[in-house]
């Protein structure tokens, strides 16, 4: 029986729920964020809920890669796991936002994990094709974390309180421990393991002034903003010259990879960034409510999954399959922006955010798959870092910008990011290219 734990269903299985509990987390507390920030008396900074687990998860996943790739998958998929629960305790009893801020970024630093050895480790087991047929598997993540993130978010703080919708992290903890601890790609024979920690420590400070600027004065961002780029230039060269870089500058050699890592960037400022003012835009406080009415936008991203697990198999053009999904983004974000301007019956608004929906789900899922296929094996861990790292600093940056804005400009702004991702996205030669 033992061997059935050990294979590679097994692994498949513990890494698929590490993506569950890592992309759960980000659906099911936006459709509270209005409750929590009424219980802890800070509505305005409630965006710090989901800034801090998005830039830890910024920072965390650079390292988990390296690490992984050198130390091994499993080893840092069983401690990414203990940290995702010790961070969804910590957020379920914390008094004050502060506290449940603090332990958001704690959960941030275990969710990078469980993405980069998702992705990272899935490439190391499974062929393209297979890679492709898994997505039909995958669908029923997405299914769960988005069709039942939000309304289930809304349902539990209604019933039993915010706090709550961490606490049900714990038991997919303890089955994901139990089926990857021995099945998940075990440690590589690495000797001495050296780290770029100037790397992380710039990675921390550009990324944390992303966060600060979002919340802190007007007096302050000029300090911020110049922090935040002098560290950013500062990381450019330190990788350069670093003997184990975090983001190895030979990833981007390869021009596909390059402008797959663009694209997820802008995808993740835009999409990710604008997630967060949705219900605000929906103009209805109540958490159920709220999560009902975000229900268009999982039904289109699991639509979207589901068509390109079925359909990618017979029209394998992956590039085009990621520059669809960019156009619905498009088309979707310009169509949320009216929300506010519409009737109750928000037919156009719903629309719009089945489309959004489908536009991240299909983003998501072509420009991963493409960038498993061209990313150098012996650095695999350190591109899909990588590519997570882009998705989710564009997020942070997304949510700090649009905090600015009001609430049609918000999805005005992120659809014309959308549309640049479209002109700079990878192209049927790139592909070509890097078969």
């Amino acid at each position: 029986m033992h061997i059935i734990f050990r294979g590679r269903n097994a692994a498949f299985a513990a890494l698929v729920l590490g993506m569950l509990m890592a992309s759960l987390d980000t659906s099911v507390v936006v459709a509270v964020l209005p409750s929590i920030g009424a219980d802890l008396g800070d509505p305005g900074s409630v965006g710090g809920v989901t800034a801090a687990y998005l830039l830890a998860v910024a920072v965390a996943t650079p390292v988990h890669g390296s690490l992984g790739d050198r130390w091994g998958r499993r080893r840092m998929f069983v401690g990414s796991v203990t940290t995702f629960a010790v961070g969804s305790v910590g957020c379920a009893l914390a008094p004050d936002l502060a506290v449940l801020i603090g332990f958001r970024a704690v959960q941030g630093l275990g969710g990078g994990g469980l993405i980069v050895a998702a992705v990272a480790a899935m490439a190391e087991l499974f062929d393209r094709d297979e890679l492709v047929r898994r997505q039909g598997w995958l669908t029923a993540v997405f299914a769960v974390s988005s069709i039942g993130g939000a309304p289930l978010g809304g349902l539990l703080a209604a019933v039993a309180g915010w706090w709550s919708i961490f606490l049900i992290n714990l038991p997919i903890c303890v089955v994901s421990l139990f089926l990857g601890a021995r099945s998940v790609p075990g440690t590589r024979p690495a000797g001495r393991i050296r780290f770029d920690w100037a790397g992380a420590v710039l990675v921390a400070v550009a990324g944390g002034c992303v966060v600060m600027l979002g919340s802190g004065g007007s007096g302050e961002a000029p300090v911020l903003v110049a922090v935040a780029l002098v560290a950013t230039v500062a990381f450019v060269q330190v990788e350069r010259r670093a003997t184990a870089p975090l983001v190895p500058p030979r990833l981007f050699a390869d021009a596909g990879l390059a402008r797959s890592v663009a694209v997820t960037f802008l995808t993740g400022v835009a999409l990710f960034g604008s997630f967060t003012y949705v219900p605000l835009a929906l103009g209805d406080a109540r958490p159920v409510a709220t999560g009902l009415l975000l229900l268009p936008m999982s039904v289109g991203q699991v639509l979207a999954t589901t068509g390109f697990a079925v359909l990618a198999r017979r029209w394998p053009k992956v590039t085009a399959w990621g520059r669809f999904g960019l156009v619905l983004g498009v088309a979707g974000l310009l169509a949320t922006a009216a929300l506010p301007l519409l009737d109750p019956a928000r037919v156009v608004g719903v629309v719009g955010l089945a489309c959004s929906g489908a536009a991240l789900g299909l983003s998501m899922q072509a420009y991963t798959l493409l960038a498993q296929s061209w990313a150098p094996k012996d650095i695999l861990g350190a591109g899909m870092a990588t590519l997570t790292f882009a998705r989710q600093i564009g997020g942070c940056l997304g949510i700090t910008v649009f905090g600015l804005l009001t609430l049609p400009a918000v999805f005005l702004a992120a659809a014309a990011a959308m549309v640049v991702a479209v002109v700079i996205a990878p192209r049927g030669a790139d592909e070509r290219a890097s078969a």
